[in-house]
């Protein structure tokens, strides 16, 4: 008995409707124009029977019949009724499981707020039994520019709907507002004191729903005293994993956020947790001789690293806005890059200075990893502030002030460096999981002959941060894939760092003897089950290894 005889049994009365239903699936399963004959065989109904029910089906619109093809198939009305059906479908009643799920589990206050105009309004609110938990109204009003959920939302939208609303403000605060917005799109979730609540925190991520659906928020608020740093962005993790099932109900993101699983549990002997810093993104690592130090950054809760190996310590300062990468120039100083592009950077006082940004017209773009040719150019790759759309573009900056566009079409654009002989030129696209390489002509800084040099499966990870050493061989952090690979010019792959933690995301050497390979990670998007099992994301690492790597040569000032 297959399942239309059941339900027909089942229902008795409806037999004819259930064999017009079985109709309509197997026109949706054939998936093409069927004609009579093949309907015939699949549904196995006597012919008279099924011409009556094609009839009628045709007459309602439910079938399209060809009779010059003599075939049929799915008709307009399901077109509207799917229509009419996502339109009653709202953001609230597609949510509304994950919040009841989400307050029972971290017993906070948990609600969905929606954009309306310029404001905000909660239109859904679970507060668990915690007497410690927030109050929150049912149809609480807020300007979306005064509440992290409204942050939470513009962050997703396009630059177009963003400038629409902040357009009438001051420069100074429409430029502290973007920066908002571009660290919550690039790690996919804002945190921020309640500005109405004394005491108390805010974390929200975006949903968005289907034209027609509308935008909102789902929103966790806490006394900030009951939230440790760390545990706010796990839950920030945890927010925008219960988001992606929401939207991936109502078919507008089907993309899970979930890690490779860890491939073995060994650790490569030798390695060493530098700094637990736990890190939201961790990158550009280099090693400033001059000092002895090595710089790094956390991309996503903007800050500066410097790990001191003579002392041991990890020293922070708080960056404010999304940097990417510093780089030691040839004056004693340093250079940035941020999210305004190019900018100079005090190490001591922590201020920066913008020089020159060649893609201040798109402001959902940031600039990503870097590093300063054998020449002293700056060479810096952008991509979409959440790694969406493939509009990344290759920069050579000759002088600190001058920029050119030496190749695009990137998503993620990523790790980059230069074999030893200066011949060839290695850059990334994370999102394809490919390591390109080019002919460098290194007077002109030139490119040419692009080709895929290594291809990776998204499942065993996708290449992040690269550096060569002093024999041409390329170690690649790979991203979910738990692990430093070691690559040989030939593209042989030579030797493989099992690490902690999923997701590596560059490398560098340093020391006395440039044999000292530091490795930072990431803890972005991870949910708690897999930060259980790699508490030390986040952290900087480093391994000592037996070819010596290239010194970084410094930028032009």
């Amino acid at each position: 008995m297959n399942r239309f005889d059941d339900i027909a049994e089942r229902f008795p009365g409806a037999g004819t409707l259930v064999k017009g239903i079985q109709i309509i699936e197997i026109l949706d399963q054939i998936g093409r124009p069927a004609t009579s004959a093949e309907l015939l065989a699949q549904t196995g109904l006597p012919k008279a029977t099924l011409y009556r029910l094609i009839g009628a089906l045709t007459a309602f619109g439910y079938i399209r019949h060809d009779p010059r093809l003599k075939t049929y198939a799915l008709g307009h009305r399901l077109i509207e009724l799917a229509g009419k059906s996502m339109a009653s479908f709202d953001l609230r009643t597609a949510a509304e499981t994950e919040v009841l799920r989400l307050s029972k589990e971290l017993n906070e206050t948990v609600s969905l707020a929606v954009l309306e105009g310029e404001r905000t309004i909660y239109v859904d609110v679970r507060r668990p039994s915690n007497p410690l938990a927030i109050g929150v109204e049912i149809g609480r009003e807020l300007p979306a520019l005064e509440s992290a959920s409204g942050h939470a939302i513009l962050s997703a939208q396009p630059p177009h709907r963003v400038n629409g609303i902040i357009g009438a403000l001051p420069a100074e605060e429409q430029s502290a507002l973007l920066a908002d917005f571009a660290i919550a799109r690039a790690r996919g979730y804002s945190i921020a004191n309640s500005r109405t609540l004394e005491g108390v925190v805010v974390i929200a991520v975006p949903v968005n729903g289907p034209p027609g659906m509308g935008h909102g928020a789902i929103v966790v608020t806490a006394l900030a005293s009951r939230l440790s740093y760390e545990r706010r962005h796990v839950i920030g993790r945890d927010l925008m994993e219960a988001a992606r099932r929401v939207m991936g109900n109502i078919g507008s993101a089907p993309v899970s956020i979930t890690a490779n699983p860890r491939r073995t549990a060994h650790v490569e002997e030798g390695l060493e947790c530098l700094a637990a810093t736990g890190a939201i993104v961790g990158e550009g690592p280099v090693w400033d001789a001059r000092e002895g130090v090595l710089h790094w950054v956390d991309v996503a809760a903007p800050a500066f690293h410097v790990y001191d190996p003579r002392r041991g310590e990890n020293r922070m300062s708080q960056a404010p806005y999304i940097v990417s990468a510093v780089l030691p120039a040839e004056d004693g100083g340093m250079l940035a890059l941020t999210q305004n592009g190019l900018e100079r950077y005090d190490p001591v006082t922590q201020a920066l200075e913008t020089i020159h940004n060649p893609e201040a017209h798109l402001p959902s773009n940031r600039f990503n990893d870097a590093k300063t040719d054998p020449q002293g150019r700056v060479w810096s790759g952008s991509m979409s502030l959440d790694a969406s759309m493939p509009s990344g573009s290759l920069y050579r900056f000759d002088r600190p002030g001058e920029a050119r566009a030496v190749d695009g079409g990137f998503q993620v654009s990523n790790g980059l460096d230069w074999s030893p002989d200066g011949r060839t030129f290695y850059f990334t696209d994370t999102a394809l999981g490919i390591v390109f390489a080019y002919d460098y002509e290194a007077a002109g800084g030139t490119l040419s002959n692009r080709r895929s040099f290594l291809t990776f499966d998204p499942a065993e990870g996708k290449p992040d941060g690269l550096c060569t050493d002093s024999e041409g061989n390329l170690w690649i952090a790979i991203w979910d894939g738990w692990r430093v690979a070691c690559y040989g010019p030939d593209g042989r792959l030579k030797r493989e760092i099992d690490m902690p933690v999923p997701r590596p995301t560059s490398c560098c050497f340093g020391g006395d003897d440039m044999k000292r390979l530091f490795i930072t990670s990431a803890s972005i998007r991870l949910p708690a089950s897999v930060l259980d099992e790699a508490p030390l994301s986040g952290a900087l690492f480093a391994i000592d290894v037996d070819v010596p790597g290239k010194p970084a040569t410094e930028a032009r000032a």
